[in-house]
């Protein structure tokens, strides 16, 4: 049951979103989870400063799954994240930031896991 919610600095088309969520849906592999649980958000055209500066391109990344992963699988996705922001939408990797949440608790029609 991942999440993975998206903050980019960007304007995003309706294609663009379904890409993104496509090649996410692909990643979330990496953390041994599927597509078919993965819930995807984005919140476009948003406003990020780094270091009291603001980013052009930029973007944060939180990512939120039933469980834990590996350190390696984590690294593993930030890599792929990255790769996707940057190819996808001109975001820097070095302007991409990345954070996980394993969560022991988690409800989904009508009950918890």
């Amino acid at each position: 049951m991942p999440f993975i919610d998206s903050k980019v600095t960007l304007p995003m088309t309706e294609d663009k979103k379904e890409t993104i969520k496509a090649k996410l849906g692909q990643a979330i592999t990496t953390l041994n989870k599927s597509e078919g649980f993965l819930m995807v958000g984005f919140d476009d055209d948003y406003t990020l400063y780094m270091g009291g500066k603001k980013l052009e391109k930029g973007a944060f990344v939180a990512v939120s799954l039933f469980g834990n992963a590996s350190p390696d699988a984590y690294s593993q996705m930030t890599a792929k994240i990255c790769d996707i922001y940057e190819t996808e939408l001109g975001i820097p990797q070095d302007a991409v930031y990345v954070t996980y949440s394993g969560i022991s608790d988690w409800g989904w029609n009508g009950r918890n896991f």
